[in-house]
């Protein structure tokens, strides 16, 4: 189907918007609603936490796995061909998860459909880069994160009522309708030739594509599992080793490859390497929040699973209003000063919350909620807007695999490090750290206590790392990429590919 004479419109990125937010919604909808009707699924297939526990791991696993490749891949042979191809890939697999007769058929179904995402994810995130003219950056890919945010809110939302009214197969049943009204918008409205590949290179690093997976993976599997298995254990040393040795090797591989899939000159960019580390670091922070404050506010405070989940919505709202307004802002006057100020604020947020006990006022938790997702939100928008403006726009295909991948591999390592703290805070004081135990009776037996210094120290080591991204934006170098604001990537030669 030929996308409508759109164009040609001074309105065309937004139309380009729509579509693509329309399948960020789509994806981010899926990953909240699956995680409320994990319960569900579990108690249908009559299985235990952990295994129930990939299906949601397994979609995250190969989404991280394969977002480096299908990011380069789009850049080669088109945009919008590896988006279409992905949402066709991820529409089969949620409904044949919807029909699954057992938990086995259901993680691998939800592993294909992770597939369908790694296409569609950092591909959809490209098209909207591109489309907005140099002087619109931030606003694009801050109204963009506004989108992740309120897809965030409603996910949960949308699960809850899915598997009460018509049962937990439609959590994945809603996602072929979801996914064939975004391919409708896409084909109507992306013109291909706006984002067609990149003529200079044909070759596609295949070697570097599996190395950079491999790696990925055995990364991921070794944090995940550390704080189960013990980091020390034959399984988890080796998967470190192996991590090593084949990053190692993709790093060789891709100085030599004639067309490799990760141009590592990118990182010889100021403004690009600092971006993509700080981001990391601002990362860790959102989900040592997003993990461990559950915990805090069941265990210490006697909050329902209903309360915490209501104490932790000013977190989206927040994000959602300060996403496309320090992007705007940052089109305006640079991104630096958004950068350091938004994870100042992240940071006094986590501080806070390392002051937090038994008599803590929910005041006192909501400010810091608000001020570290707020300073979260002013960062991220500017900082992706940077690290864009960094890059040759034909490759921004493979610059936003890598700022996805950022966030994902930041998300579980993140949970991984305040684990680890926290066990061993526990462990030092003589308790194991079993959450229902803290939760139960962890007043009577002492174990709060412990739980709470782990979690004291976890805050105050994640906040002096914002500290120190903060001080690292301070040295990203110009604040701005020097190309005319009139330039738009999408009716340019060059950034046209």
């Amino acid at each position: 189907m030929r996308a409508m004479n759109l164009s040609q419109r001074e309105n065309y990125k937004w139309w380009v918007f729509a579509a693509v937010a329309l399948g960020t919604l789509t994806s981010v909808i899926n990953n909240g609603s699956v995680i409320v009707a994990v319960p569900t699924i579990a108690q249908h297939f009559g299985t235990d936490l952990s295994t129930v526990q990939w299906v949601v791991i397994a979609e995250g696993l190969t989404v991280s796995a394969l977002l480096l490749p299908m990011g380069r891949l789009s850049d080669i042979v088109g945009r919008k061909q590896v988006y279409v191809a992905g949402l066709i890939i991820f529409i089969v697999a949620a409904a044949l998860a919807g029909m699954s007769p057992n938990i086995a058929a259901l993680i691998v179904f939800k592993g294909m459909q992770g597939i369908g995402a790694a296409m569609t994810q950092g591909t959809g995130l490209a098209m909207v880069t591109s489309v907005f003219p140099v002087s619109e950056r931030g606003k694009g890919i801050g109204t963009h994160a506004s989108v992740v945010g309120t897809g965030g809110v409603i996910g949960p939302v949308v699960g809850g009522f899915l598997v009460v009214a018509l049962g937990w197969r439609w959590v994945f049943f809603i996602n072929i309708w979801m996914g064939l009204l975004t391919m409708i918008a896409v084909l109507i409205i992306i013109d291909s030739r706006a984002f067609r590949a990149d003529t200079r290179v044909r070759t596609y690093d295949l070697l570097g594509a599996v190395l950079s997976s491999a790696a990925l993976l055995t990364f991921l599997l070794a944090v995940t599992n550390g704080a189960r298995t013990g980091w020390l254990s034959p399984t988890i040393v080796t998967a470190g080793i192996m991590f090593v040795i084949l990053a190692a090797v993709f790093i060789w591989w891709q100085g030599r490859s004639p067309s490799p899939m990760l141009d590592l000159g990118l990182f010889k960019n100021r403004v690009f390497a600092l971006g993509i580390a700080t981001g990391f670091m601002s990362f860790l922070g959102v989900t040592s929040v997003r993990f461990l404050l559950p915990f805090f506010l069941q265990a210490a405070l006697g909050y329902s699973p209903g309360q915490v989940g209501l104490v932790m919505v000013p977190n989206a709202i927040s994000r959602i209003i300060m996403g496309p307004l320090s992007g705007l802002l940052s089109d305006r006057y640079g991104y630096r000063m958004f950068n350091v100020a938004g994870l100042l604020l992240a940071a006094s947020g986590l501080f806070v919350f390392s002051t937090v006990n038994e008599s803590s006022s929910l005041a006192v938790i909501l400010t810091g909620v608000v001020l570290q997702s707020s300073g979260s939100g002013m960062f991220q928008s500017p900082n992706n807007s940077s690290i864009f403006g960094a890059a040759d726009p034909s490759k921004h295909g493979i610059v936003a695999a890598l700022v996805n991948l950022t966030r994902n591999s930041a998300n579980v390592t993140g949970v991984a490090v305040a684990t680890a703290i926290v066990t061993a805070v526990m462990a030092s004081q003589g308790f194991e750290a079993n959450i229902d135990e803290v939760i139960e009776s962890g007043k009577e037996t002492g174990m709060l206590g412990a739980f709470n210094s782990g979690l004291h120290i976890a805050y105050l080591i994640m906040g002096s790392l914002l500290v120190v991204g903060a001080l690292a934006s301070l040295f990203k170098g110009r604040d701005r990429r020097e190309v005319p604001e009139s330039e738009t990537p999408s009716t340019s030669k060059k950034a046209s590919s």
